[in-house]
């Protein structure tokens, strides 16, 4: 009987340490992700999330699609939508609203849902604040009027 305890014992430990180990490895509910939400259907295209804006270092340098990055364009980066993609890109905080083309992509591990040229979150009023909630609307892949 002392044996039968001891091995239970022995091998009762590193399972225990293993099922504490597959405990803290799964995601805990109350922790809140920034990630871009999708209104009540795919189909309507629009999104909500966090935009930021280019730090003035990338201003000259390639974007992912191979275009020349510009503050002075209409642009703007997004992980969720294809280049070349025209969205409407609508400041939650004050109504302001701008039109933008896809033609870079963020770091992966960013939440933001995109991340615009100067002259674009200048027009939606935040860069003294540096991110705010907004709506995208995608138009589609021709440039609208």
């Amino acid at each position: 009987m002392k044996k039968l305890l001891s091995a239970i014992h022995y091998f009762a430990k590193p399972f225990c340490y293993l099922l504490i180990l597959l405990c803290l490895s799964l995601p805990v509910s109350s922790q809140k992700k920034r990630t871009p939400t999708t209104s009540k259907s795919k189909s309507s295209r629009i999104l909500y999330g966090e935009a930021s804006f280019y730090a003035n270092k990338f201003n000259g340098r390639p974007t992912a699609n191979g275009e020349i990055f510009s503050q002075k364009k209409y642009t703007c980066a997004c992980n969720v939508l294809p280049f070349g993609t025209w969205i409407k890109v609508t400041n939650i905080r004050n109504g302001r609203s701008v039109i933008v083309k896809v033609n870079d992509r963020l770091h992966p591990k960013i939440r933001r849902l995109v991340d615009l040229a100067k002259i674009a979150a200048t027009q939606l009023g935040y860069v003294g604040h540096g991110v705010t909630r907004v709506k995208v609307e995608v138009i589609g892949k021709n440039k609208p009027d």
